[in-house]
């Protein structure tokens, strides 16, 4: 739970919230028979894939019996009727029981029961009801949450109610659907919509947070982060964090449950009844002949008696189409326009990957291309595996049938992880902060989703002077850095087309998109563009801006011609000149840090330069280029290839020179930190960032970042210093016992800067 005091509210309203009659069900003597029916399930199956492209098709077609990938030791588990084990056999799949994973599960049931029996007998109202995962909002919790947000910014968010679940329809208690929108009310005009609906498959737990966070760090960015601003001054973001309130309920105890709770289809009891809901929609619905989806009300893909039958899914499908004209022809072959503007982002889990229209068919969507381009671009963020939604087998009636099937809106499916009940430790470590630079770059590309992915990402902001700190006084003389690459693209399926950089541009608080906006022309850092990546500056005079923040708007294109998306940061004008920093490191001059005498590590001991791209299996394990455009940072090596000079057998220790500081102070600096676990050792690997306020008596933690795979990208991480302090910095990267695990990192932008 992010928030105590909201949980301490949740706990507080939770029978209030739902219904008597419904928490009565959820938390009842028949879950405790459906877990004991769970525990008895014994047709799990370890499926050896011959090839990973096969694996991530199977894990589509068999998404509802997916119940863990491992790609590292190349297989999934399933759950297996005879008829799918002979399915799967055809494409080379070698099947055996799954006895380890029938175990632990058999474990984890008898603890979810034994929790559940002591719920009932217990009078505490305390009691959570997602057991074990407290990362994960309940369905009470979230909606408390975005209630907060909506009393919190009441000028940003709104609550709105948009249709009712299947229980509260029949007076079985259940939810209203409910959609959190966001966006600055006090600016006008046309904005382009992006609309995020997640966990319409119940037991996909990480689903739902990842929109709620989502939510928080456009709310609490806004007027702190110039990215977030600007997102909500001119776009707007439509988020329906709980899709199915009424499966996830059932969910929340610990059962597998998949579809909504309508009792009328394998009902009225038991733990198969329901609707598919992502196999209800209108515009593809039953498509294939009974290929896609089951006829079986009893079956995890039943696609309910007709299209559009259930009440979770009108509420989309009427919300949908009250956000967007319809812009697609009415042929299967019709292309929506180029500059069709909305995203629809269905979020799911698991099995890491990104997906884009057809899913019922073989041949690409009209837009093929331009959704292929963004789709690469969303799994450069997260390292997933980019590609069209067709598996093995076909699927039909998914929720991408209506914004794009129907209305041309680039429509994308995440699938997030490797588990539906996916551990804290790996949202909190790898699929948040892998996945949230994806969402932010869905909310910034909104505007013309089939143009801007293919041009050149503007990253790496940064103002000299302080400006966009402590600021400056007007007519002061900003140095304004960025770097501009068309290289930001996952190329595990298939290469992007890339090209040179030919111009990059700022403006000054009107966004190149508006009427008035004035760009300005910033210069490449080595005399030309000439290449793929470039450092980008552009000197500001900022001589007659009025007191305050300011957003510096960048945008670069390429020799293709297109403009690719833009990024901003903040200029700040004040009229008492900031106190001076205690220490300020971009690393384009040595400054004293040194590798340590503690290092252990075989190679990658820590440079001053450039990093350059390494990539494995689709993990970007070195990022290309410093954080500020300058073409330096501090990091562990140089690689040119995976496994090429990174951490091996041990730790990195790199150390700063001693840093008096004088005033209370903020210490900032950009880190990154690329692993690609091959399985070799589970513990061990780590990329640490610590600070001492004594000299190195004792370190207190800034970053720490464990044994988890990690997508490299340039990030933020900042503390508070005493005043009087004497601080060291040191920053560590290790490979534990074995070679084989990619481990890399570095730093950049460092400062020490007064409150």
């Amino acid at each position: 739970m992010k928030n105590p005091n909201l949980l301490i509210l949740a706990i507080a309203c939770v029978f209030v919230i739902t219904p008597l009659s419904y928490a009565n069900d959820v938390k009842s003597n028949e879950t405790l028979q459906l877990l004991e029916q769970e525990k008895n399930i014994s047709n799990i199956y370890r499926a050896y894939y011959p090839s990973i492209e096969i694996a991530r098709k199977a894990a589509i077609s068999f998404h509802a019996q997916l119940l863990e990938a491992n790609y590292e030791d190349g297989y999934l588990i399933f759950e297996l009727s005879p008829r799918e084990i002979s399915q799967l056999e055809q494409f080379d799949f070698k099947i055996e029981v799954a006895r380890q994973y029938l175990q632990r599960r058999a474990l984890k049931l008898e603890q979810m029961q034994q929790s559940m029996r002591k719920d009932l007998s217990s009078t505490d109202v305390t009691i959570q009801a997602v057991s074990g995962f407290p990362c994960y909002e309940t369905v009470e919790e979230t909606f408390l949450a975005a209630q907060a947000f909506v009393s919190d910014y009441p000028q940003l968010a709104q609550w709105i109610d948009v249709g009712n679940s299947w229980r509260k329809n029949a007076g079985l208690g259940g939810y209203d659907i409910n959609v959190l929108k966001l966006t600055n009310q006090a600016t006008n005009g046309l904005k382009p919509i992006l609309f995020i609906n997640s966990a319409i498959h119940a037991r996909e737990y990480a689903t739902a947070p990842l929109n709620l966070d989502f939510a928080r760090w456009l709310l609490e960015g806004y007027n702190n982060d110039a990215d977030a601003t600007w997102i909500l001054d001119h776009h707007e973001v439509h988020l329906m964090l709980q899709t199915n309130p009424d499966g996830r309920k059932r969910a929340e105890t610990g059962l597998s449950w998949r579809k909504n709770t309508n009792q009328n289809y394998c009902g009225p009891s038991g733990n198969s009844l329901g609707v598919d809901l992502n196999r209800n929609f209108t515009f593809s619905w039953n498509s294939t002949n009974g290929v896609g989806s089951s006829g079986n009300t009893c079956s995890a893909t039943y696609r309910g008696p007709s299209a559009g039958s259930e009440p979770e899914v009108q509420a989309i499908q009427n919300y949908v189409r009250s956000l967007w004209p319809d812009r697609r022809g009415p042929n299967q072959s019709d292309a929506a326009p180029s500059d069709t503007s909305g995203i629809h982002l269905d979020i799911h889990s698991f099995s890491e990957l990104v997906l884009w229209p057809w899913g019922d068919v073989n041949q690409p969507a009209p837009n093929g291309l331009a959704l292929q381009t963004l789709g690469r671009k969303f799994a450069f963020f997260n390292g997933y595996s980019p590609q069209q939604s067709i598996g093995l087998y076909p699927t039909d009636g998914t929720s991408d049938s209506i914004s794009y099937g129907e209305l041309g809106v680039a429509a994308y499916t995440f699938e997030l992880g490797t588990q539906f009940f996916q551990q804290c430790s790996v949202y909190e470590n790898t699929i948040k902060p892998d996945n949230l630079p994806a969402l932010i770059y869905a909310a910034k590309v909104v505007r013309t989703p089939y143009v801007t992915p293919s041009g050149p990402d503007s990253i790496g902001l940064s103002l000299s002077n302080g400006a966009s700190g402590g600021g400056v006084v007007a007519g002061t003389t900003v140095v304004l850095n960025a770097t501009a690459s068309d290289t930001r693209f996952n190329n595990s399926n298939g290469s992007e087309s890339t090209q040179n950089i030919s111009q990059s541009q700022y403006f000054i608080d009107v966004p190149p998109w508006q009427t008035g906006a004035i760009g300005q022309v910033m210069s490449a850092d080595d005399g030309a563009f000439n290449q793929r990546t470039e450092g980008v500056s552009a000197a500001i005079d900022t001589t007659g801006l009025s007191n305050g923040k300011h957003i510096v708007y960048v945008q670069s294109r390429d020799t293709s011609g297109v403009w690719g998306a833009v990024s901003a940061v903040f200029l700040n004008i004040t009229d008492t000149p900031p106190q001076a920093c205690a220490f300020e490191d971009d690393f384009t001059t040595s400054t004293g840090w040194s590798n340590s005498p503690t290092s252990t590590c075989s190679t990658g001991a820590y440079l001053r330069g450039t990093p350059t791209l390494v990539t494995n299996s689709g993990v970007v394990t070195q990022v290309a280029g410093d954080s500020q455009g300058d073409g330096f940072a501090l990091f562990t090596a140089n690689n040119t290839s995976a496994g090429r000079d990174d951490v091996d057998r041990g730790v990195c220790v790199a150390v700063s020179p001693a840093i008096t500081v004088s005033d209370s102070s903020t210490l900032s600096l950009d880190w990154f930190h690329g692993q690609r676990d091959t399985g070799d050792d589970n513990s061990g690997d780590f990329f640490r960032i610590e600070y001492s306020l004594n000299g190195g008596a004792t370190y207190s933690s800034l970053l720490s970042i464990g044994d988890v795979r990690t997508q490299a990208q340039w990030a933020n991480a900042s503390a508070s210093i005493p005043a009087g302090s004497n601080v060291l910095l040191r920053v560590s990267a290790s490979d534990g016992s074995s070679a084989g695990d990619l481990v890399e990192g570095g730093i950049d932008a460092v400062s020490i800067c007064p409150d």
